[in-house]
C-alpha cells in the first residue's frame, strides 16, 4: 500500500488492513449508507441500470483476475457467463432447485468449463491464447443453441431468485441481492491480490519463465486463474439470468466479450478499483448515449444518408472509448492515483 510521506506501519495487521484509519471507516460507512438507500431515491429505470452495473462488475472482477493479474488473455468471457446463466436456468426451472444451489453450481460449472479451455494456456500465450478463448465462445454458444435442455434457439425462462420465503421480484429487492454479492466478490478479489496466490499470478503475468525459475507452478496457477475468473463469470451469469427472467444466446455475443476486455482496460488492469470504475464508466455512457442523446443525435444528422443517423450512437460510443484509451491508456484507476498524489487526498485512498 502506498503511504504518504511521514506515515508508516508499525504492525503487520496495519499493513494488511484495507480500511486503515478512522477516516477510511467513516467514508466506507457513508458509502454503504448511500449505496443501500439508493432504492429510496432512484427510479426503477436507474435501479435497473445499477443492477446491470453490479452484475457486470462481478464478471469484470473475474476477468481482471485472469487477464489483469495473471496475464492470460481471454476474449470469450461472455461464453462463460452464458454457461453460468444456463446452468442456473436448468437447475431452477427444469429441476426446480433453490436459487442458492443454482448460483453456486453456475459458478462451479463455469469454472470447470474454464479449466478445459484454459489448458492451452500452458503451451501458448498472448494472441494464440486469445484465439483459443474465442473458440470457446463459439463452441459454448453452439452447444447451447443445439441442446434441447437449454431451450435451443427459442431460449428458456428463468424464475425469480428466492431465498427461503423471500422472493426478489422488484428492481429494489434485486438491487440488494446483486450489490451484496458484488461487494463480496470485490472483497475477495482485493484480498486475493495480496496473498501468495495473487503474487504468483502477478509473477506469471510479468515474466512466466522467471516465475517458474523462482518455483511458481505455472500449470497450477494458470488453471487456478482460469477457474476463479470463470467462476465469477458463472456467478454473474446466474444473477443476470434471474434478473432478466429469460435467456437466449443473443445476450452473450462476441461483442459482449470484447466489451468486457474494454471495461477492464479502461478501468485499469491489475487493480481492484479498475473494474469498478470501468464498469460504471461504460454502462453509464451506454445509457446516456441511448437514452438522453440518441433522439437528439438522430434528429441532428437527418441530412446524412439513410441508416447512418440511426447508427450514430454506437459510433460515438466507440469514438469515446478510443479517445479515452489514447488520452489515458493506463486506465481511470491510474488517473485517480495521480489525482490523489497531486492533491494529497490520502483519506480517500484504499
Amino acid at each position: 500500500m502506498n503511504l504518504p510521506c511521514g506515515t508508516r506501519n508499525y504492525r503487520y495487521s496495519e499493513d494488511m488492513a484495507i480500511l486503515r484509519t478512522k477516516t477510511h471507516w467513516v467514508l466506507f460507512l457513508v458509502f454503504l449508507a448511500l449505496l443501500f438507500t439508493a432504492p429510496l431515491y432512484f427510479s426503477n429505470y436507474w435501479l435497473g441500470v445499477c443492477n446491470l452495473i453490479g452484475i457486470t462488475l462481478v464478471a469484470a472482477i473475474g476477468l481482471n483476475i485472469l487477464v489483469g493479474y495473471c496475464g492470460q488473455l481471454s476474449i470469450g468471457h461472455a461464453g462463460f457467463i452464458a454457461v453460468g446463466a444456463y446452468t442456473t436456468a436448468i437447475l431452477t426451472n427444469r429441476l426446480e432447485l433453490p436459487f442458492l444451489v443454482g448460483l453456486i453450481c453456475a459458478g462451479l460449472v463455469a469454472g470447470f468449463i474454464g479449466l478445459i479451455f484454459g489448458i492451452p494456456s500452458v503451451r501458448v500465450k498472448g494472441f494464440y491464447l486469445a484465439i483459443t478463448t474465442i473458440a470457446a465462445q463459439f463452441i459454448i454458444i453452439w452447444v447451447i443453441n443445439h441442446w434441447s435442455l437449454t431451450g435451443g434457439f427459442l431460449g428458456i425462462k428463468v424464475p425469480y431468485a428466492s431465498i427461503g420465503g423471500l422472493v426478489f421480484r422488484s428492481e429494489a429487492s434485486q438491487f440488494y441481492l446483486i450489490m451484496i454479492i458484488a461487494a463480496l466478490c470485490t472483497f475477495f478479489a482485493k484480498n486475493l491480490a495480496r496473498t501468495k496466490v495473487g503474487r504468483a499470478f502477478v509473477a506469471i503475468r510479468d515474466n512466466d519463465l522467471a516465475a517458474e525459475v523462482m518455483g511458481v507452478n505455472l500449470f497450477y496457477n494458470k488453471m487456478l486463474a482460469f477457474f476463479i475468473g470463470c467462476f465469477f463469470a458463472g456467478i454473474a451469469g446466474a444473477l443476470l439470468a434471474h434478473w432478466i427472467g429469460f435467456l437466449n444466446t443473443e445476450q452473450f455475443s462476441l461483442t459482449e466479450s470484447i466489451l468486457y476486455i474494454g471495461i477492464i482496460i479502461i478501468g485499469g488492469l491489475g487493480t481492484t478499483l479498475g473494474p469498478i470504475l470501468g464498469v460504471i464508466f461504460i454502462r453509464v455512457l451506454q445509457q446516456l448515449l441511448t437514452m438522453e442523446f440518441a433522439p437528439f443525435l438522430e434528429k441532428s444528422f437527418t441530412m446524412l444518408p439513410a441508416g447512418f443517423a440511426s447508427g450514430i450512437t454506437p459510433m460515438l460510443f466507440g469514438l469515446v472509448i478510443v479517445l479515452f484509451l489514447i488520452l489515458e491508456p493506463r486506465g481511470i484507476a491510474h488517473r485517480w492515483a495521480l489525482f490523489k498524489a497531486a492533491y494529497r487526498l490520502w483519506p480517500f485512498s484504499y
